[in-house]
């Protein structure tokens, strides 16, 4: 995975993540989707974002409860809160 930064482990910065990458907050260019995933070679679970082309833009660890819990975030966005 190309960012090690510190696990996701809470639905609240899942959120966060999720409203930086929806508002343009983190410099991405490109951004078609988000999903979470996989590690094959170690088993990590992580959430990616990935361009129009489906190539890895962006990727950060999170924990088994956030890949089991957060799917549904994932999956329908978070959009802004009013």
């Amino acid at each position: 995975m190309e960012n090690k930064l510190t696990a996701i482990d809470t639905l609240a910065e899942l959120e966060s993540f999720l409203l930086q990458v929806e508002n343009g907050g983190l410099g991405l260019t490109g951004v078609s989707g988000v999903g979470m995933a996989t590690n094959n070679a170690d088993g990590s679970r992580f959430v990616a974002v990935f361009d129009d082309k489906q190539q890895l833009l962006l990727a950060r660890e999170i924990t088994e409860e956030i890949f089991q819990n957060g799917q549904d975030m994932v999956r329908n966005g978070v959009g802004r809160k009013h």
